[in-house]
């Protein structure tokens, strides 16, 4: 019973926590609300006895990936971003197309079939433990997706690293050497 009213709490959390998160005009406080969302998530994993997916999504998403976030936040100048036109003229044109999307993922649903079992049965990952089940398929069976996600990181990195650096050209972005010895 408490299982099924802590997932209900966290489903309901992870939707307004969502829908706030891109509602919000200040951009710090939608990064707070995904902060917030993200440790639903975790706790929805909890339910779901998944402890290693709940300890990752709290220290990767939770962790690196909100101050990635934010680290783009305060490097793109606001100001300017908002005095820059509208692509749209009225937001009512952007509810109608959301809400058509939502109308068409519902109506798909009743489609979805459920796919082969897999290679882990229930009482044999409870044996071995999610982590050593989830850590023996990701190194064995699915090797090289794990490879080519590390490998487009990589290039996310370098590129944000590329982005970030200050320009040597621009007489502007450069301290006077004089003011640095002081």
């Amino acid at each position: 019973m408490f299982t099924q009213i802590f997932f209900c709490y966290c489903a309901v959390m992870i939707i307004g926590t969502g829908l706030l998160a891109i509602t919000m005009r200040n951009p710090v406080h939608s990064v707070l609300m995904v902060l917030v969302l993200f440790f639903h998530m975790a706790g929805l994993y909890l339910t779901l006895q998944a402890e290693f997916l709940a300890a990752v999504q709290i220290i990767v998403y939770a962790g690196a990936i909100l101050v990635l976030y934010l680290f783009v936040l305060f490097l793109v100048s606001l100001r300017e971003e908002v005095l820059i036109e509208r692509y749209v003229d009225s937001a009512w044109i952007g509810r109608i197309f959301a809400g058509g999307l939502a109308v068409a993922l519902i109506g798909i649903l009743p489609t979805f079939i459920l796919g082969e079992k897999g290679n882990w049965p229930l009482a044999r990952v409870q044996e071995v433990t999610h982590t050593k089940a989830m850590g023996q398929e990701m190194y064995t069976t699915f090797i090289l997706p794990f490879e080519i996600a590390g490998l487009i990181l990589l290039v996310a990195v370098i590129g944000g690293l590329v982005l970030a650096k200050r320009n040597a050209a621009d007489p502007a972005l450069q301290t006077d050497e004089r003011e640095i010895q002081k």
